[in-house]
């Protein structure tokens, strides 16, 4: 006769999770549908609380249709992504672990059959494993799947010689925070190769004790590239707190502290750092050569100067060499390189204040977080301004003082670029004009300091901005450094609604073209492109067309018809439904829900009420890190990333029936946007879990030929193991914030990845040779000098990032090779 089993718990369990699992994938699969987005996972859902029902039901027929709907998501998953590995595990992860589970004996035991001890095959177990094994296959054969890595090779032969920027500059120093005032995150020194980057060690370590505080602001960063002058190496702290180091050993020279002050503390401030100090030396100087361009403005070769610069117009006797650190609470100081004490020649006591002629502004709100321009007569600064506070925010004026004196000389204010003499005490610069918070390039060959421009504030809405700002905003503008007139402007974002203000320093080198040799200045942005021009007049050198983008501003507002596209460019292809990720099917219906319900039309899709997916989002594919070169080879070096974000803007009537919390940082949280119809709000585009909503790769590093202009080889860069909830290494290839150091050795070198390792790589082919793990996050550029034996080191400051996220901490760590 027939015999039926009692229920067994797993069953029970099993019809459970089922059935919890299938009601939250209908739901979803409705809602998704409703927003015309794939059908899967309604069908999908139903199926499952099928499969739940035949369990409760004890029939095993349920066991037989689980099978096959893991062959039909299999097929599903396969049609939308291919072989793609990381793509298919979150589509196949939780279907195949239940699947596992139902193949066990206890699920089914409960389940009817003909006789009681019946094979797996009596209640379908077969056909689930045959089912889980054409599942394992494709997954097993997308494992096997070259990755998204484009392999190659850059060559590698010399192109041309010595640039003019290391006429002054020793090569075993770092004399600027690009390694030189052109920007090119290049040292010459060749210790360091691909053969022996492997035996790298610590040389030296320190920690500053300059450590986040419970009263300080959320992102507190260390984003630091020291200097080394001599035998010297100086370094800055977020708290503006300036070390010097014996380059060989890390032991401390002298410490100054500028005790920074705030009406209100510093918790409430946006966020803090310093991104390095500046360096001034009146002898290098008095018997400099600075070769000459290497063609004159007509393209006709040009005969290199070989008279030295003329001698300052004055010299300072207290203080031959001095350092210039810009401190958080919006001061400009002058030490003596030597004993870290003020040089009271310079300003008052040492200080110039910079809040002069700026006018009311929240704490925290106005400072300079990059270190100053520095020629021969002056010192070139800026200022970063609150995004998004309001319409009254402080002037993003320009002002160069008197390398020794600390008078102002000139001032170029974007809102009144054709008056750059000094204004008077009781005046006010220009309020809200577009900022530079980034760091400056200079050539004092061709008298110019090239900026790279930042907005006129609110970022998201530019219903009110003036001429001028729509004129010099988000693109580079070159001064001439003895007036800080304009000598020409390019601007890479029209009208921008995205905060896609230049963030990178711009860098400067001279360029083999078809035409011969030109100066060019290649400006890395957070959009992707990068603009290669004659930093002589601002031409083009690479092609740069106006491409067609998304219309459709909200009211008060518009959006330019086009924008300008480099074909050197590392812009992101426009995200789709099918790459949403997560670490389930669950979160990924989830991103794939939201994504339906924001605006997304491609890149420059305009901020709206509904919300934007803005992408490239916020940090965008290169930021402050800028780029690296070896003008020697003819090569650039970099770090794209990939990670969207969301804004959405809020009436300000909607705004005033909702709590609104205080921001984490500039690019979170709701912002206030005072003056504006709106209020603006930011995020990053991630699931409930905070995993990416866009699947990855979110960071690479790659090499391109710039004699040819083509990308020679592409690597994903970086794992989840700091970000990640489980602490597993997978190479997903992860963002970084921080730049590239290229050395003349062949190896080059990135610390800014979210996870917490610096790494080397083969400039020829971009293999790993060599990483090393961090003890907090590395978000800042290493860099590289040589001691009085000859000694080459890598050096790179681990202090994290607080609103990234990354361990924080206050670490300087010196690697070398073994003596």
């Amino acid at each position: 006769m027939n015999r039926t089993r009692s229920f067994h718990p797993a069953t029970l369990f099993s019809a459970f999770v089922f059935a919890l699992y299938g009601a939250a994938l209908t739901w979803g699969g409705i809602v998704l549908l409703r927003q015309s987005g794939s059908v899967y996972y309604i069908v999908a859902g139903v199926i499952t609380l099928l499969v739940a029902l035949l369990l409760l039901l004890r029939q095993r027929s349920a066991v037989t249709i689980y099978a096959l709907l893991l062959v039909g998501t299999t097929g599903w998953a396969f049609w939308e992504v291919g072989l793609d590995w990381w793509q298919l595990l979150t589509r196949l992860d939780l279907w195949f672990a239940l699947g596992l589970w139902l193949l066990l004996p206890w699920p089914r035991r409960g389940l009817n059959r003909e006789r009681y001890y019946a094979s797996a095959r009596g209640t379908g177990g077969g056909v689930l494993f045959l089912a889980l094994l054409v599942m394992a296959a494709v997954g097993v054969a997308g494992a096997l799947r070259p990755e998204r890595d484009i392999p190659g090779e850059l060559p590698m032969a010399d192109e041309t010689g010595p640039q003019g920027d290391r006429a002054m500059r020793p090569d075993g120093d770092w004399t600027d925070y690009g390694g030189s005032p052109y920007g090119q995150r290049y040292s010459p020194l060749t210790q360091i190769t691909p053969d022996n980057a492997g035996q790298l060690q610590v040389a030296w370590k320190i920690q500053t004790g300059d450590v986040p505080g419970p009263d300080d602001p959320t992102e507190t960063t260390a984003e630091n590239t020291p200097l080394k002058i001599g035998d010297t190496v100086y370094l800055c702290t977020p708290h503006s707190r300036v070390i010097a180091v014996d380059a060989a050993t890390g032991q401390k020279r002298w410490e100054f502290d500028p005790k920074l002050q705030s009406p209100v503390g510093f918790k409430h401030w946006e966020h803090m750092t310093c991104r390095g100090v500046s360096y001034h030396d009146d002898t290098k100087y008095a018997s400099a050569v600075i070769p000459a361009p290497a063609t004159t403005a007509a393209g006709a070769p040009a005969v290199a100067s070989t008279a030295p610069l003329p001698p300052p117009a004055t010299a300072s006797a207290t203080c031959p060499r001095r350092i210039f650190l810009p401190t958080a609470d919006a001061r400009l100081i002058a030490l003596d390189a030597d004993s870290g004490k003020p040089c009271t020649d310079f300003g008052k006591d040492g200080t110039v204040d910079l809040r002069t002629n700026i006018g009311p502004f929240t704490p925290g709100g106005y400072y300079s977080t990059s270190p100053p321009a520095v020629t021969r007569d002056l010192v070139i600064i800026g200022g970063h301004v609150t995004d998004n506070e309001s319409t009254d925010e402080p002037s993003g004026v320009i002002r160069a003082y008197d390398v020794h004196d600390g008078h102002l000389v000139w001032n170029w204010d974007p809102g009144k670029p054709d008056d750059t003499a000094p204004i008077g005490p009781n005046e006010l610069y220009t309020r809200n004009s577009p900022n530079v918070w980034s760091i400056f390039s200079v050539d004092e060959n061709l008298g110019m300091v090239y900026l790279p421009m930042g907005n006129q504030t609110p970022d998201q809405f530019a219903g009110g901005r003036t001429p001028t700002s729509e004129k010099y905003g988000a693109g580079v503008v070159a001064l001439d450094i003895a007036t800080g007139k304009v000598k020409w402007n390019y601007q890479f974002t029209h009208h921008d609604l995205w905060d896609m203000d230049v963030g990178g320093q711009p860098t400067l080198m001279d360029m083999k073209t078809a035409d011969g040799m030109k100066p060019a200045l290649l400006a890395s942005t957070k959009q992707g492109s990068i603009y290669v021009l004659d930093r002589r007049d601002g031409t083009p050198i690479v092609p740069i067309r106006e491409v067609e983008r998304p219309q459709g501003a909200v009211d008060g507002d518009h959006t330019s018809p086009t924008q300008p596209l480099s074909d050197l460019n590392f812009a992101p292809p426009d995200v789709r439904e099918k790459d949403m990720w997560g670490t389930t099917p669950l979160d990924q219906l989830w991103c794939r829900i939201r994504y339906r319900s924001l605006r997304y039309d491609g890149m420059f899709t305009p901020p709206s009420l509904q919300g934007s997916l803005v992408f490239p989002g916020n940090f965008g594919v290169f930021d402050w890190g800028g780029i690296s070169v070896d003008p020697t080879r003819q090569l650039l070096l970099l770090n794209p990333s990939y990670m969207a974000f969301q804004s959405k803007l809020i009436p300000k009537d909607e705004l005033a029936k909702m709590e609104v919390k205080e921001s984490k940082s500039e690019t979170e949280g709701i912002k206030q946007a005072k003056g504006i119809p709106y209020a603006i709000e930011l995020s990053p585009f991630l699931s409930p879990l905070g995993i990416p909503c866009q699947a990855p790769p979110w960071g690479y590093v790659a090499g391109v030929d710039l004699g040819t202009g083509r990308m020679m080889w592409r690597h994903r860069n970086g794992t989840i193991i700091d970000s990640a909830p489980l602490p597993i290494p997978m190479p997903l290839g992860v963002p970084s914030l921080g730049g590239m150091l290229t050395t003349g050795g062949g190896v080059t070198f990135l610390s800014g990845t979210l996870d917490y390792y610096i790494r080397g790589y083969d400039v020829r082919t971009g293999r790993k040779v060599w990483e090393a793990r961090l003890p907090a996050g590395g978000q800042a550029t290493p860099m590289s000098y040589a001691d009085a034996s000859g000694r080459q080191y890598i050096l790179v400051t681990a202090g994290g990032h607080g609103s990234l996220g990354t361990k924080q901490g206050d670490w300087v760590i010196a690697y070398a090779l073994p003596k």
